[in-house]
């Protein structure tokens, strides 16, 4: 199909796709732990949005009016999810936290993410063949459950792919308390499609010889990523219900119904083919990194973990170019009975005399800002009393772009000079 460039490059990609289980769900467990072994689901207006797998188990669906799913399951507990907040907020976390690992994300809503990950691939392969070791061991599950071939390149390349999943999934786990499921195969399309084969907190690996097997496994149209609901209609009016169809129908026909873009497009998507590349989603909307330890249960101790943690943090803002103007402290006091979370956190404004000095003398920055957060930390804590913490967290949020607009700049001045409101200009 496509130029044989492209095609040998194609073949090389590798991408990621990864999808956190039922999330709004998770989010709300995460802040109140009590709801963690409870049927819970989330309402907005009279939809139950999505629901925890307690739910699920006892036929809650999600998109169910609230009236049915209390049918259902008369214990169902349910939280209203109007404020998109908390989601908004965690879903950017996961999305920066990917991004940690790789510059290659693109979001997909609140809770999909798509990383490219060849380049890391390429890097441990090469690792590989240097060391003379072909112990490349699989994570998670072979869609269809096909052999793998270790002698060719692209099966590897897939099964580095799925280590590196497995990395990223453990990763939001231990950061964020979240569980996901993730696709890996050679393009975005495949990666998405492949993901949800096995679920909850799953992934699989596609393997091209495989790929025919999955498409066809699509009974419905609607099903192909990228086939949006008008095409649909249309496809269906042409009698084309499903992939099989949809691959075997006269591209003759097709083009001349669907116009030529559109027909060769999901044509070559029935067929699994996707050159679309992964491309970032807009920059972060926070900047947070965390350390977790066995123990930590003095003041110096937590005033060394604080100044571990900044430069690293300041580096990657300087880096970017923006202004954060608050910082948030979170910390976690260990318990034995519950692992994750007995999480507090306290913010604050960052004082404007500080914001200024950001990225252009970071070290000045960085004894007033553990100042700053020795003081949040102290509200949170009775330092005169034991205290055992097992994870530190800083965050910079709120980030605003550089003021360019100086007094005694062009710009300034045309700024001062903007016409009056309702002018209509």
């Amino acid at each position: 199909h496509g130029k044989p460039v492209s095609a040998r490059s194609a073949a090389r990609r590798v991408v990621v796709h990864v999808d956190l289980d039922c999330f709004y769900a998770q989010v709300e467990m995460i802040r109140n732990p009590e709801l963690r072994d409870k049927p819970l689901g989330v309402q907005q207006k009279y939809i139950v949005v999505t629901c925890n797998y307690e739910a699920r188990k006892r036929g809650v669906k999600k998109l169910m009016s609230v009236k049915d799913a209390k049918e259902k399951c008369p214990q169902l507990i349910l939280v209203n999810g109007e404020d998109l907040t908390p989601y908004r907020e965690t879903s950017y976390k996961v999305t920066e936290l990917l991004g940690e690992f790789c510059p290659l994300v693109e979001r997909l809503g609140f809770d999909e993410n798509f990383v490219d990950i060849t380049e890391i691939v390429e890097k441990r392969l090469k690792q590989l063949q240097e060391g003379g070791c072909s112990r490349a061991g699989v994570s998670g599950h072979v869609y269809n459950h096909q052999a793998i071939n270790l002698h060719d390149t692209t099966h590897v390349r897939l099964v580095i792919g799925s280590q590196i999943a497995e990395e990223f999934r453990e990763a939001i786990y231990e950061r964020l308390g979240l569980t996901g499921c993730a696709g890996v195969a050679s393009n975005k399309l495949l990666s998405k499609l492949v993901s949800g084969t096995f679920k909850p907190n799953q992934q699989t690996v596609l393997l091209p010889e495989s790929c025919q097997d999955l498409m066809r496994s699509l009974d419905h149209i609607q099903k192909v990523p990228g086939i949006g609901y008008k095409t649909t209609k249309r496809l269906e009016a042409l009698g084309v219900r499903n992939a099989c169809d949809l691959q075997a129908f006269p591209s003759a026909v097709l083009e001349k119904e669907l116009g030529v873009s559109v027909a060769q497009r999901i044509q070559k998507l029935s067929y699994g083919e996707d050159d679309s590349p992964v491309i970032p989603s807009g920059p972060p909307q926070s900047f947070s990194d965390e350390d977790s330890f066995k123990k930590c249960s003095s003041e110096v101790e937590v005033k060394e973990k604080i100044e571990e943690l900044l430069p690293n943090l300041l580096d990657r803002i300087h880096r970017d170019g923006r202004q954060p103007h608050t910082v948030r402290l979170t910390i976690r006091q260990f318990s034995s009975t519950d692992r994750w979370f007995n999480r507090e956190s306290r913010q604050c404004p960052i004082p404007p005399h500080l914001i200024q000095k950001f990225g252009k003398e970071s070290s000045n920055v960085v004894s007033p800002l553990v100042d700053i957060l020795m003081k949040l930390f102290r509200k949170m804590i009775d330092v005169h009393l034991p205290f055992h913490l097992t994870l530190l967290s800083i965050c910079f949020s709120n980030l605003k772009d550089l003021p360019s607009s100086k007094k005694g700049s062009i710009g300034f001045y045309l700024k001062q000079m903007s016409p009056p409101s309702g002018s209509g200009k």
